[in-house]
């Protein structure tokens, strides 16, 4: 690719010229087939939510987030309420389709519209919504909505850099390993290292067709099993996101 330069003789970037500020996202429900992704509604979804994480009894669900484990309902729906009424991050329940019930959370954060940069975050899957196929699919409709639907440029997935089961499924999903930024937060009393990753968009519509056909019912046989992996659809179609700075990391 021919290197773009200013009039000083100085290497710059591609030009943007018909670039606008992109839409924040709306509370409209994403519905897929295995699950809907909607807006936290405390009311609606708190029982559900308080008995489904309340299966994980050790609350290995909560070590990497800088808040929970609630042991309560009351509790887990105050923290429902107040983090409902915030804007950024962005709190969505993921309905499992199946049960109608609300099974884990996921959120738009560190949004900005003027450069067309989102993150996902704050994600905690109940241990019925683990490894199954509305988990993935609930990440795919977030996705879609960020590239698809709102035109963003950038989609960011930042973990703590020991969360192992995080960076496995930034590298399933398709995201880029970008690098560690040291001691970049405290949580919980001690120290995080964070792992960034990102998708853009240029790699999207690799990782769309991906998605689509991991998803579509002729990838499973009728147990439900899949018969190809995500991750290998996707390094297939958009070509191998795995790092060798991530050891030990069996994708599926």
């Amino acid at each position: 690719m021919t290197e773009l330069q200013n009039e000083l003789g100085l290497p710059i970037g591609a030009p943007l010229a018909d670039w606008t500020p992109r839409p924040i996202p709306g509370g409209e429900p994403l519905t897929g087939r295995f699950c809907r992704v909607e807006p936290v509604e405390p009311e609606q979804h708190g029982r559900d939510l308080f008995e489904a994480f309340s299966a994980d009894r050790e609350g290995r669900i909560w070590t990497y987030l800088p808040y929970g484990p609630f042991h309560t309902p009351g509790s887990l729906q105050d923290w429902l309420v107040q983090v409902s009424l915030e804007s950024d991050p962005r709190f969505h329940a993921i309905v499992d389709t199946a049960s109608g019930k609300a099974a884990g959370v996921a959120s738009y954060l560190n949004i900005k519209p003027s450069t067309g940069v989102i993150e996902v975050g704050h994600i905690n899957y109940s241990p019925s919504l683990q490894r199954c196929p509305a988990a993935t699919e609930a990440m795919f409709l977030m996705m879609r909505r960020v590239f698809s639907e709102l035109g963003y440029r950038r989609y960011e997935w930042k973990c703590d850099a020991l969360n192992a089961r995080s960076r496995r499924a930034a590298l399933r999903f398709g995201f880029r390993f970008e690098g560690v930024f040291r001691n970049a937060t405290i949580y919980k009393g001690r120290n995080r290292d964070t792992a960034w990753y990102s998708i853009i968009d240029s790699e999207w519509p690799a990782i769309e067709r991906a998605f689509s056909q991991w998803l579509a019912p002729t990838n499973f046989d009728s147990s439900g099993r899949q018969k190809s992996s995500l991750s290998s659809l996707v390094d297939r179609r958009a070509g191998s996101r795995f790092s060798p700075n991530v050891q030990g990391q069996n994708r599926t």
